[in-house]
């Protein structure tokens, strides 16, 4: 099992885009700069801002500026508090930090944590940027407001501040006195300019560069969305300072058109080009990167040594950065490495090298390292469950349905587990001419639901699934598609006689008493499962299984003519003399009998044989 979380261990060779961004902020010297880290869901931007930092630390030496690392992630706080002042106070909480660690003078950055308060006690951090805009700050009311608009007036009275610091208090439950004064001529634009002026103070002091780490911002509301971003603003542009936000691009600009509602597309895009300078997009995975991906993971969870582990990661990563020169990450490259991989090893290596190039193409997958961890850590759980209750399942077998699981069509995937479901040996033979067409080269001619390039791809790969037992596979899959077998229909007599008639078919008159107790329903199905085995037989003279299937039509009268449509749909070279007698004398004989006269592929002592048997002696010889 991998864990779905970042990490700073390079498995995609991020670590030369990484690289590139830490380079980036080093040759800005100190002055600012903002690099957004733009890519969808899962593929990898909190992997890869884990990346720069570990690059600007190794850049950090005493000859180069310190670097001092602030993360944040605005999705944290959604619903707990305002993120703006959330993002205020971890930096200058961070800053306090240096402070202490340096034992410099920590007024400057006491200073900055009182302004970071006070806009914080009063709600400011959105009151502040509104009134600097000329808004009105609505979201204030009562003495709180009067406060605001008394700001820089000096007609605030000690009375309202008080007033004002008692409502805090009672909502937040924390204390707020002495952090609003009365007599203030201090207005918001104010407080952010000196707010400004003590961060800068405060980073020059120390001597270090702050680099602000915004992950997880495309997982926000809009308004948290916003509230980061306005609050970014308050820092931007300063001297020693650098933001790197990851998120996805679009959803930060569906955000702002929610925010700001009826601007248009142009206003939307100047928004966003206006807080990040550096635009940086986590490159996209191809087939080579989703195996060198799956085999890493794989090797991850090995018994090798640490030592190996990271020699292979390290090469591959290498081999990576060539493959523009047509070299590739494959088994070939891996065995080539000189690691002696144990046996376990070797099988998902090959399984790897099997789906990466289906799982880069599939829609539902598209080479997302977050989609493919997901999906082998489900295939892990099923081998473990196979284990645990004694199930052979050949874990490649398992891995291409799975595969068709999460990325086939739904109907199609249920159509399959019917069908194995529903064959006696498990095996869906519907699949064989596909295969064939699809390993041939040929364009297969797949049914409605089937008919997807998926489908057509997914044939293709190894091991082929028409001939196998794929009742193990269902069971331990169970959790997206139970198995459903017609004998669940049955009552526990019915399942006992079904039982006893497969055993045994040629004993079936033995239970006839039995079989007419049962529901029709369930004379159905016990109907249905017999057919199915004897569809297997390939002469048909006289079977044992032909005597459970007539036991069963007398028991249920309805049943006879299936059964006679049944035979009379056997290949006609199957069908011998000894059969004849053996069905004489029912209600639909004649049926069967009559549609063996008139074919021309049924022996001519078969045709005697009936001729024998009726009264008149008349038969059609052909």
């Amino acid at each position: 099992m991998w864990p779905d979380n970042d990490t700073d261990q390079d498995f995609l060779n991020f670590s030369g885009v990484a690289g590139t961004v830490a380079e980036i902020i080093v040759q800005a010297k100190g002055r600012p700069i903002s690099i957004g880290v733009s890519g969808a869901w899962g593929v990898g931007k909190s992997s890869m801002i884990r990346l720069i930092r570990k690059s600007l630390a190794e850049r950090g030496t005493t000859a180069k500026p310190k670097f001092l690392f602030v993360p944040f992630n605005a999705w944290l706080y959604q619903g707990y508090d305002d993120a703006r002042a959330a993002l205020m106070e971890t930096i200058a909480r961070a800053l306090e930090q240096e402070a202490l660690g340096q034992r410099s003078n920590t007024a400057k950055v006491k200073d900055l944590l009182k302004r970071v308060n006070w806009l914080r006690v009063l709600r400011l951090a959105g009151v502040a940027i509104a009134a600097s805009a000329g808004v009105p700050p609505v979201a204030l009311a009562g003495e709180a407001l009067d406060f605001v608009r008394g700001l820089g007036t000096g007609k605030n009275s000690k009375e309202t501040a008080e007033k004002v610091e008692a409502a805090v208090e009672k909502a937040s439950g924390a204390a707020a006195g002495g952090l609003l004064d009365a007599k203030s001529e201090s207005s918001p634009p104010q407080e952010i300019d000196a707010l400004r002026q003590a961060f800068e103070s405060s980073l020059r002091e120390l001597g270090v560069t702050l680099v602000v780490l915004i992950d997880d911002l495309d997982r926000c509301l809009p308004e948290t969305t916003i509230s980061t971003l306005e609050a970014m603003r308050l820092f931007l542009f300063m001297e020693s300072a650098a933001f790197v936000i990851a998120a996805d691009t679009e959803m930060i600009k569906h955000a702002v058109r929610r925010h700001f509602d009826g601007v248009d597309d142009e206003l939307v895009t100047n928004y966003f080009d206006k807080l990040i300078q550096v635009p940086i997009r986590v490159p996209p995975l191809g087939t080579q990167e989703v195996r060198a991906y799956m085999m890493l993971l794989f090797i991850e969870n090995s018994t090798l040594t640490a030592a190996d582990k990271e020699d292979i990661r390290r090469k591959v990563c290498d081999q990576l950065g060539q493959t523009w020169q047509g070299k590739r990450v494959d088994r070939s490259f891996v065995d080539a490495l000189g690691v002696a991989f144990p046996a376990e090893l070797q099988a998902r290596l090959e399984t790897a090298d099997r789906l990466a190039p289906i799982m880069t193409s599939a829609s539902r997958i598209s080479g997302n390292p977050r989609l493919i961890k997901r999906f082998l850590n489900a295939l892990a759980i099923r081998v473990s469950i196979s284990k645990a209750h004694g199930v052979g399942v050949d874990e490649a077998v398992l891995a291409k349905m799975l595969l068709f699981e999460r990325c086939g069509s739904p109907r199609a995937y249920a159509e399959l587990a019917t069908a194995v479901a529903a064959d006696p040996r498990g095996r869906p033979a519907f699949l064989a001419e596909w295969e064939d067409a699809a390993q041939a080269g040929r364009e297969p001619e797949l049914e409605k639901a089937w008919d997807e390039a998926f489908t057509k791809e997914w044939l293709n790969i190894p091991p082929r699934l028409a001939g196998k037992d794929l009742r193990g596979v269902l069971y331990v899959s169970r959790e997206h598609a139970p198995i459903m077998t017609p004998e669940d229909r049955l009552s526990s007599e019915g399942a006992a006689l079904l039982e006893a008639l497969l055993a045994q078919p040629g004993m079936a008159s033995e239970v006839a008493t039995r079989l007419k107790a049962l529901p029709r329903v369930e004379i159905a199905i016990l109907m249905d499962r017999l057919l199915d085995v004897a569809r297997q037989e390939q002469e048909w003279g006289v079977p044992a299984i032909l005597d459970a299937c007539l036991v069963v039509a007398e028991a249920e009268p309805t049943q006879g003519p299936r059964l006679a449509v049944f035979l009379t749909e056997r290949p006609p070279t199957q069908i011998k003399a000894n059969i004849v007698p053996k069905i004489a004398g029912r209600p639909w004989t004649e049926t069967v009998w009559r549609a063996w006269d008139e074919s021309s592929g049924v022996s001519r002592p078969v045709k005697s044989a009936i001729k024998a048997q009726r009264p008149d002696g008349n038969v059609v010889v052909k």
